[in-house]
């Protein structure tokens, strides 16, 4: 049995591989030597619920043995006693790019050149380069020394690595951080599948927006499935067939953001995957959806930095969002762990890895418990990726990967010793001398009387000398090598002669040994313990402060300014004494009532009276409908328009629904419930519509109106043939009017021989042979030939409005509404015969060659004619004034006051198909009701109060309220930030953080996921 002492450890195997592989020839004598280590008297964690004391690790070869307490030793054992130390798990990270090469993520521009329509990429792949599935991180994966080094100092021992380029991105490997071959240290070489909404770093021009890159992972899911089913027989797809052979794999889902999160989700549960999402560190603010998800996360600890808001102007560039996600994203795994979401860590996201255990003890600080720290390093990841039977804890027969600490992991002043991968020790800090602080008699020579004190920090002792007729003490320079130890003092500097040298040993704390006078005298001396060294709470860094978390903001829906820390509720209210435009056979009824009650219009009428509503006294102002805007782009995320294709029917405004937009905010304070979000005017054939009600605070989900029916954007003029696209957008077809005509005439006919051939298929009777592939572009086009879903025209020039009437008289479809229109005063009677609606703006004209016909007399020579007309924003600002517009149409054209209200109100409703239960004061319907300070066609008229389905989203009374508590959160914040950094913290400059105001036109360019 051989034996070593602590801080005297020689182990010649370690940096010998554990076992020659066979497989492997080698020059020269194979070294088949075996090794087996007892680790004795440790604080040992088993896992992150099991501890035991004085405890012993035995490993053989790489494998652990036996752990645990009254283990004896076996005979040949390299024995380290680790009496005061502890040892752990050795960490995990799901989410590494470690050993692959490195991605140049492409940032497209208009500017850079033409565009590439097609995949370059040579060989049986997919046709989009963003569809990576065939990549195998195994392949590639190659050892990095120098990031290894970095990543075992951290205690990390395996990692879950991937190339993190496009949307599917083949599988990870699961790699230990030892030395050895590629082939030694991957534990799983196919360990999961990967996938993101980013293209990374795919130069192909689709998808150019985030809808666009959810659209292309859904039809990758159904291409899959049919090549699963025999497509394979029909062609040869190496990228389809991985992403098939992939599914069965834990799948790991990058989202940048919460809402990502949830739209990843929404994929998966399409197609029956639960994803491993990896976060972004903002989940706390979405906790309760979150939840709902059933999803298990991988989460980084990427805090941020405070601003530095010294200068008042720079603090006013700094979003409530930033401010308060500053404060508060520490705080996201205490939060998520008492949501009771499982969830793993990750060094990713952070911009210098050494920040990680900073960061950590940060969290712990904030409420997240150590016990819930260990397992989401250890266990956790392990078990999401199928190899807790090899990682993850220390039980036998599992690889020997645990650290060894001088006390607890995730107190301040711990020191990581060690870090043993599959038995290969790899030292981080020199492990310390053995503990030998304490207050000692100390006799030298004949002189008796002195004491020795041996104080401070175990791995950095202090040395002093005390006389009995000095009670000051004299510090003593001290040198030791393991249980050698020299000490050199003068007990006389006053009437100095020289110095004492002593030199000698220790045995179980006692000193003892041989040395010099200050005269030269030889002597012997010795250093007998009395008591030990007594702590204190400022030499012993053990506890972590922590932080009261009612000090700080709270979450609130949504994560910004004007958000509520509880979600709205509907409420039952009478209006009295109002002015009420009811936009029924009623017309506008003076000094009447508005009853609402469970979210719909009860009554309406004078005199009303009901139980247990609150009362609101209408007397001088006026109760309309909400105001309905027909065509709008606010609450988009990552993008209006998918361009990049001449038909991308098959992308939708649904998946980016962003319900955290402020000008949901501002237009519920302009009278506005609810909005048709549409795609832009990029292509001849757009993206489906979203229908929304402004339900500030409430989800994306929540916000679409349940069983509305289908949109789509088509598209006419200059922009879908991008001539005032610059230079080089002279590639995608069409490029010519007359080719916008051929790209319906073609879409649809492709579509009516789809339709055919997928009913052909149901209505046989075995249904064998191999079903039509799903196309999602062309499903959408069946849907419009089959009145399922209507088309939104964005038109301006009557030319091309005749031509696109004339194309769906041909293939048999019809245009449910041309928006803009700006000369539907020239076919307003084909509209009619039609039945097609108009969708126009009230005095918009001459801002480009394709409207210089414009009127402002557009919209009410339509209406005379008997087209449904509605006044429309396209534009986040005149969304908050639709009243506004509506009543430029009195002005221009003398429309009735009521039929102008209904611009804004009933007609879009029945444009949009809503008309039974929107857009008008009628008992059943929708309680979208807007109180109004004014008559509500003027300039001066405010809304006051605006309910949508009964819940009062916006009250200007409390909106004052609001602003008075902004800014008092703004300043608290701010004092905050100047404090943190005055204590030293790191605060960097503000810059200003514009969010995306879209338009038709908008194109994203420079875009990242």
């Amino acid at each position: 049995m051989t034996k070593l002492l602590p801080g005297f450890v020689v182990i010649l195997l370690c940096s010998l591989p554990l076992l020659a592989q066979t497989t492997f020839p080698k020059n020269g004598v194979y070294d088949k030597r075996p090794s087996l280590y007892a680790f004795t008297n440790a604080t040992i964690h088993t896992d992150y619920q099991t501890t035991s004391q004085n405890a012993t690790l035995l490993v053989k070869d790489g494998i652990i043995e036996a752990v645990g307490s009254g283990i004896a030793v076996p005979a040949g054992a390299t024995i380290l006693d680790l009496k005061g130390k502890s040892i752990y798990p050795g960490l995990i990270d799901l989410y590494s790019s470690y050993g692959m090469p490195e991605v140049k993520t492409i940032r497209t521009s208009r500017a850079d050149g033409p565009p590439q329509m097609e995949s370059s990429k040579r060989g049986p792949y997919f046709w989009n380069q963003a569809i990576r599935s065939e990549t195998e991180a195994s392949e590639i994966f190659t050892q990095n020394a120098g990031d290894a080094d970095a990543l075992r100092k951290l205690g990390f021992s395996a990692v879950l690595t991937h190339v993190p380029d496009g949307i599917a991105r083949g599988s990870g490997v699961l790699v230990t951080l030892h030395d050895g071959r590629e082939n030694e240290v991957i534990l799983k070489s196919k360990a999961t599948a990967h996938y993101s909404f980013s293209k990374g770093s795919s130069r192909q021009d689709y998808p150019g927006s985030l809808m666009g890159a959810i659209s292309l992972l859904r039809q990758t899911y159904l291409d899959a499935d049919w090549y699963k089913k025999g497509g394979n027989k029909e062609e040869q797809n190496l990228s389809v067939e991985s992403f098939n052979q992939l599914q069965s794999l834990p799948q790991i889902f990058e989202a940048s953001n919460k809402l990502n999160v949830l739209r990843a989700d929404k994929i998966g549960d399409e197609f029956g995957v639960q994803y491993i999402i990896k976060g972004s560190g903002d989940e706390y603010q979405r906790l309760e959806e979150l939840k709902a998800t059933n999803t298990t996360f991988i989460i980084p600890l990427n805090f941020p930095s405070a601003f530095d808001v010294q200068d008042p102007q720079d603090a006013m560039m700094i979003g409530m969002d930033d401010m308060k996600h500053w404060e508060l994203a520490p705080a996201n795994p205490a939060m998520l762990a008492k949501a009771g979401i499982p969830f793993a860590l990750t060094l990713s996201n952070l911009k210098d890895k050494k920040e990680f255990w900073t960061n950590l003890r940060k969290a712990i600080q904030y409420g997240f418990s150590e016990k819930d720290a260990l397992k989401a390093l250890t266990a956790t990841p392990a078990q999401l990726i199928k190899a807790e039977d090899q990682i993850g804890s220390l039980k036998k027969g599992l690889k020997a990967n645990f650290i060894i600490t001088s006390g607890n992991l995730f107190s301040e002043g711990t020191t990581i010793y060690e870090n043993w991968i599959a038995g290969q020790k790899y030292t981080v800090s020199e492990m310390p001398l053995a503990d030998i602080r304490g207050l000692y008699d100390l006799k030298v020579g004949n002189q008796s009387g002195l004491k020795l004190l041996v104080s401070g920090k175990a791995d950095k002792p202090e040395y002093s000398i005390q006389t009995l007729a000095d009670t000051n003490k004299i510090k003593a320079k001290v040198t030791r090598n393991n249980n050698l130890i020299t000490l050199v003092f003068d007990t006389d500097k006053k009437n100095s002669k020289g110095e004492t040298r002593l030199t000698g040993w220790i045995a179980d704390k006692t000193l003892k040994g041989e040395g010099q006078t200050p005269d030269g005298t030889p002597v012997k001396w010795a250093a007998t313990f009395k008591e030990a060294y007594k702590e204190t709470a400022l030499a012993k860094k053990d506890s972590v402060k922590t932080i009261d978390l009612n000090s700080l903001g709270k979450v609130s829906y949504p994560f910004m300014a004007f958000g509520s820390e509880q979600k709205l509720s509907a409420e039952n209210v009478l209006i009295k004494n109002a002015t009420v435009w009811t936009n029924e056979k009623d017309g506008k009824l003076e000094n009447a009532d508005v009853l609402i009650q469970n979210g719909k219009i009860a009554k309406v009428g004078k005199n009303l009276s009901a139980s247990g509503v609150r009362t609101i006294d209408g007397t001088g102002k006026h109760v309309t409908p909400g105001i309905i805007d027909e065509h709008s782009h606010i609450a988009i995320s990552n993008g209006v328009n998918e361009g990049t294709q001449a038909v991308t029917s098959e992308v939708r405004i649904g998946d980016v629904v962003n319900p955290e937009d402020i000008n949901i905010y501002r237009q519920l304070a302009g009278g506005v419930v609810a909005s048709q979000l549409l795609h832009g005017s990029a292509n001849p054939i757009g993206g489906q519509s979203a229908l929304v009600k402004l339900k500030w605070g409430a989800s994306a989900e929540e916000m679409k109106i349940k069983n509305a029916g289908g949109f789509i954007k088509f598209a006419l003029g200059e922009n879908v043939k991008q001539s005032n696209w610059g230079d080089f957008n002279t590639i995608r077809f069409p490029q010519t009017r007359m080719g916008v005509e051929q790209v319906f005439m073609d879409a649809f006919t492709r579509a009516k021989e789809y339709d055919k051939a997928m009913k052909a298929f149901a209505a046989s009777k075995n249904k064998t042979g191999l079903a039509p592939r799903r196309d999602l572009e062309l499903e959408a086009l069946v849907e419009i030939l089959n009145n399922k879903r209507f088309i939104t025209c964005h038109s301006y020039v009557q030319s091309e409005i005749n031509m696109l009437m004339h194309v769906a008289d041909s293939m048999g479809f019809r245009v449910n509404t041309f928006t803009h229109i700006l000369e539907g005063y020239k076919v307003a009677d084909k509209m009619k015969a039609h039945q097609i609606g108009g969708s126009t703006f009230a005095d918009w004209w001459a801002y480009k060659m394709e409207v210089q016909d414009a009127i402002p007399y557009n919209a009410a020579l339509m209406y005379k004619v008997g087209v449904t007309t509605s006044i429309n924003s396209d534009d986040a600002e005149m969304g908050r004034r639709l009243n506004q517009e509506a009543g430029k149409t009195v002005k221009y054209g003398g429309v009735p006051e009521e039929e102008a209200l209904k611009m804004v109100t009933l007609n879009p409703a029945k444009l949009l198909h809503l008309d039974d239960r929107m857009g008008s004061l009628a008992p059943g319907k929708d309680a979208d009701v807007v109180l109004w300070s004014d008559h509500p066609l003027s300039i001066y008229a405010k809304a006051e109060k605006t309910f949508v389905d009964g819940v009062l989203y916006y009250d200007i009374e409390r909106d004052v309220k609001l602003r008075e508590e902004l800014k008092s959160e703004r300043a608290r914040l701010i004092r905050k930030m100047l404090d943190a950094k005055n204590g030293g913290a790191a605060a960097e400059s503000p810059s200003l953080k514009k969010a995306a105001l879209y338009h038709c036109e908008d194109i994203l360019e420079n875009y990242e996921f």
